[in-house]
């Protein structure tokens, strides 16, 4: 069991949902980035998602593809992102870290260096969003040698003949997508998820984290009550974009305050959305 597995045990016996939060590598720059890693953990986060930045995030909305475009106006690269992991582990052993982006970096880097690279670094996973299982065997063989979980993706959109092709060789959790279209666009709606979680879960004997369109409290703790992970993105890079915009017209704000703080109020809904429930 690696960390991710080992958290949604954990999780489980408590009877509760995990919070993951995506935020991307090295928005708004290196050492901002890594003091919101440092602090998401004491905000109530338990898996944080890290994305590293790629100029053509095709699964992403507005606010996202404008974060991967100010990390690499930053100087962000694959190889810092994980140097982002690596500091993050020298205060923290337990939360697990899942990379998320896209092949083409990937495949540039090599599959067996990358996975090196990142299961040294201290990354437990990865979600590469336009890696088709029929392609993935080398990009799973390598990271499954090095101890990382390979996160797959289904959609509204995923028949049941798909399924079983997508979770063949997915570990750790399933990433549920709850809208069909890009991140920070739609608002997931509770009472349509809750049957494709079920099918997901059954198919897949994984937990299922489920993310897209979820950017309130409320929303938070409606699909907390049904899936097993909440993943919440788009409201932090939001965060940090109006926080940047409020400094830069010349007021006395702090980006990972902010961010943290939204941190904290979407983890009290996940965590106490189960409360009293039968």
């Amino acid at each position: 069991m690696n960390r991710i597995d080992r958290r949604f045990a954990a999780l489980a016996d408590e009877g509760r949902a995990a919070f993951v939060a995506y935020v991307m590598g090295g928005d708004p720059d290196y050492d901002t980035s890594l003091d919101i890693l440092r602090g998401l953990p004491g905000a109530g986060v338990d898996v944080i998602e890290l994305g590293f930045a790629f100029s053509d995030p095709m699964a992403e909305g507005p606010p996202i593809q404008r974060a991967a475009l100010r990390a690499l106006k930053a100087g962000m690269t694959l190889n810092r992102t994980l140097s982002l992991v690596a500091e993050f582990r020298k205060t923290d052993s337990e939360t697990p870290v899942v990379l998320m982006g896209y092949l083409n970096p990937l495949f540039s880097a090599g599959y067996i260096a990358f996975a090196d690279r990142a299961a040294a670094a201290g990354a437990d996973g990865l979600i590469c969003v336009d890696c088709p299982p029929e392609e993935a065997d080398e990009l799973t063989d390598a990271l499954e040698a090095c101890g990382l979980s390979l996160i797959r993706l289904t959609a509204p959109t995923t028949d049941d003949r798909r399924l079983a092709t997508v979770v063949k060789r997915t570990s750790g959790f399933v990433y549920y997508v709850s809208v069909a279209g890009v991140t920070g666009v739609k608002s997931a709606v509770a009472g349509d998820i809750a049957p494709a979680v079920a099918r997901v879960r059954a198919a897949a004997h994984l937990p299922v984290a489920v993310g897209f369109g979820i950017r309130t409290p409320e929303q938070a703790a409606d699909v907390a009550r049904i899936a097993d992970g909440v993943v919440v993105g788009s409201a932090f890079v939001d965060e940090i974009a109006g926080v940047l915009e409020m400094i830069s017209s010349g007021a006395n704000e702090n980006v990972t305050t902010r961010v943290l703080s939204k941190a904290t109020a979407l983890a009290k809904a996940v965590r106490s959305a189960r409360v009293g429930q039968a």
